[in-house]
């Protein structure tokens, strides 16, 4: 429950131009394979499915997409500490109290080689977690127990803002 009012809000979805020309083309190649294949009795393709089976693939490919649309990553900033959510897999913001956190700092990271890309997503390779939808900008958390967590965000200085305010700012190290 967010109790006292947030200094820094953000919002972010998947906007990337690459991603929505990828779902559009996605989509038209298996509309096209279920109007060819069911309404027009023409095989499509080498080794056919069946209807119900293109059916079932153009539904799939449909809601990855709607579920892309869907996708958002929000940050809040407050006095008591960060709440996140990413939509719709956390309906309820998650908060991180300021007593858990060891270090706090805003940096440049890079989505593929840290994490694997973007989304949830979990380093491999001592990392930690990370929430992101797009960029190479991000909260970086340390918790008192050496775990870590990312939030990414588009406004870095804002956030780095924020954080010296409260006295939450760490040192580049």
């Amino acid at each position: 429950m967010m109790t006292t009012e947030p200094l820094f809000t953000e919002r972010q979805r998947f906007t990337q131009v690459w991603l929505w020309l990828l779902l559009l083309g996605v989509n038209v190649y298996f509309v096209y394979g279920l109007v060819k294949q069911v309404f027009l009795g023409e095989a499509f393709g080498d080794k056919p499915m069946s209807n119900q089976h293109v059916i079932t693939a153009v539904s799939l490919v449909f809601l990855v997409t709607i579920l892309f649309a869907f996708l958002r990553l929000d940050t809040a900033i407050r006095q008591d500490g960060i709440y996140y959510r990413f939509m719709p897999f956390q309906w309820n913001y998650r908060k991180i109290s300021w007593d858990r956190i060891s270090r706090a700092l805003v940096r440049q990271y890079s989505p593929i080689a840290e994490y694997g890309g973007w989304g949830l997503r979990i380093s491999l390779f001592g990392k930690g977690q990370a929430f992101n939808v797009s960029g190479d900008q991000g909260l970086q958390l340390v918790y008192d127990n050496g775990k870590k967590f990312l939030l990414g965000t588009q406004e870095p200085a804002a956030i780095a803002q924020v954080l010296k305010k409260l006295g939450q700012l760490s040192p580049d190290v």
